[in-house]
């Protein structure tokens, strides 16, 4: 079992910054991909970022430019930076990964929301 913990959500104003946090409960190279996920009332949950076992990064195209997913592999954890937030970027979001195994697992989300 994997305990994904996230953090960083907060209240911020159009235009602003926030960076959020998904530490693992064991060693992310373990992983071959970890990603963002988030989910706005009333909408489906949708793939926002990934980064792979080799590095290699994918965004969804609403926010390229934007976002930054990154990771310390030192303290297992996998970041979000996001930068120029919009409200339509106002969502819960959620950490996922996937094991070479297949076996997925959740973070329980963090709040982000985007407003004057």
């Amino acid at each position: 079992q994997v305990q994904l913990v996230e953090s960083g959500g907060d209240l911020v104003k159009p235009g602003g910054s926030l960076r959020l946090s998904c530490a693992a409960s064991r060693n992310i190279l373990s992983f071959s991909v970890m990603d963002w996920y988030r989910q706005a009332p009333g909408k489906q949950r949708e793939l926002v970022a990934s980064i792979f076992s080799g590095g290699s990064r994918d965004y969804q195209d609403a926010v390229k430019g934007r976002f930054t997913i990154f990771r310390d592999n030192a303290k297992n954890t996998v970041y979000l930076q996001m930068n120029s937030l919009k409200p339509e970027d106002t969502a819960v979001y959620y950490c996922h990964v996937k094991a070479y195994s297949d076996l997925e697992y959740w973070g329980q989300g963090t709040q982000v929301t985007v407003s004057s």
